[in-house]
Order: C-alpha cells, then structure tokens, then sequence
C-alpha cells in the first residue's frame, strides 16, 4: 500500500507492514511521537525519509547530525550542564562573540548574537525555557547563500542586511542572485544525501577565507527571491517524491519477491 498524507497514515496503522510506503511530508506532532518510530520498526518506508523531516524541523538535530557540514564547534545545547561545557571548551579556544539559534523558531527570529559565551549564560540562568538551542562561534564578514537543489535544478541567491547580521528576507533583508560554484553545490549535495532529503532549501555560510559551512537545511523555505515560481517549484518538488515513491513501492517488492 501507499498511504499518502497523515490522515491515510493514521487510518492505516494497523494494516501498515514490509512493503507499504508512507508518503509524507508529516505534521510535527506525528514526528515527535512513537507513532512513526512504530512504522519505521515495522518496515515501513517514508518518502520523504523519516530522517530528513525530522532534521528539517529540529535545528538541535541538525546540529548533532549534520555537524560536520557546519562551522567548527558548531553544537546542540539541550541543558544547563552542556552550555557550561561548551562555555569552558570555547574559553580554551579563544572564541569570543557567539550566536544561539532557538529551537522551533524560523525567518531569523530566534537567532541571536552575543559578545560572549559568557554574555549568554548569563541571559539563559534563571530561564530554564531558554533550551535547547544551537551554539556555534559568531563569523564576521559572511555571506549568507540561501541554495535550492530539486534534482537538477540549483539555483542560489544571496541575501543581504545593511542593518544586522539576519540577512533572513522576513528579518527585513533583501536578495540577489548568486552563482553556485562546484564546492558549494558538492557541499548541498553531500548534506542532503547524509540527512536523506530528496529536495532540500540550503543556507549556506560563505567566509572572506574561502571556507564554506551549512547553516541550515529544510524540505521547505522561503523562495521569494528565487527566479524559479512557486508553481513550478512545487511541481518539481512532487515529480522528485513520485520517483522516490515509486522506488521504495519496486525496492520493497523486490524484497519480498
């Protein structure tokens, strides 16, 4: 069987097994509960993968998972004992201004700069509410490349702030196209296979050294600046998951054949 959406899904969990396909993307209730932990143990396979909804809307998950992708001692910090942790490693390393990224908050809106690790202790004490967050070195002078990979459309476009460091387009920053260069496209491409994204909204960190970190990844984002139309995105977008669909329902056959 193909259950497409959250209502088939639900609808058929009993009856899902080995060989049964569940077609999302899911809602964030459904994700965080044992629900889909339950049908990926019993063999069903997600389009998009399980994997790659949950790490498109957990920035901590991304931070643990794809952390290799990120600037150096880039980290989730989920408690109070982790965030002294990393307030001693990055006093070793001499690391000054920091910045926190909020845990479900999108378009910039729970990213935050910081003169010190020091500084955010300090803030985040007495507000146990605080966590979890990401964590990682503040990198001045960057440029902020905001990638759109559907199969092999790839298209970038950087995104600007004169008046603070969220170049966000809903944090009142604007955007221009962007050439993508093979490093940077290799770099996407390598993100998304780790994290099993069939598509994928990239933001990438761009230093006046050359080096080039993922900020971020999602299923779904923010396009506005893009030349591609939504329409067409969109349209691109279920042509790429119809193909994966119809790859998990052959794979699975051909299992149990």
């Amino acid at each position: 069987m193909i259950a497409r959406g959250h209502a088939a899904i639900r609808g058929l969990l009993a009856e899902l097994g080995p060989g049964d396909v569940a077609a999302g993307p899911l809602p964030a209730s459904f994700l965080s509960g044992p629900l889909a932990l339950d049908l990926a143990e019993r063999g069903v396979r997600f389009v998009p993968s399980l994997l790659c909804q949950i790490l498109s809307r957990s920035k901590c998950a991304q931070a643990e998972i794809l952390g290799g992708f990120m600037a150096p001692h880039t980290r989730a910090v989920r408690r109070r004992a982790e965030l002294l942790s990393a307030l001693n490693d990055y006093a070793r390393l001499g690391i000054g201004a920091v910045v926190s990224k909020q845990e479900g908050m999108h378009c910039g809106h729970g990213v935050r700069r910081w003169e010190s690790i020091e500084a955010l202790y300090n803030a985040v004490a007495f507000e146990q509410g605080a966590y979890p967050f990401v964590l990682q070195p503040f990198l001045p002078g960057i440029a902020d490349v905001r990638v759109i990979v559907v199969g092999e459309y790839v298209e970038a476009y950087l995104r600007e702030n004169p008046f603070h460091f969220r170049a966000n387009l809903a944090a009142g920053g604007t955007g221009r196209p962007f050439p993508v260069d093979p490093a940077a496209e290799r770099l996407c491409r390598k993100a998304m296979a780790r994290g099993r994204f069939p598509y994928a909204h990239l933001d990438l960190q761009l230093t006046p050294a050359g080096e080039c970190y993922l900020a971020e990844i999602a299923l779904d984002a923010g396009a506005s600046a893009a030349r591609i139309g939504r329409a067409e995105l969109e349209r691109r977008k279920r042509e790429v998951l119809e193909r994966e669909i119809a790859a998990a329902a052959a794979g699975d056959a051909a299992e149990n054949a």
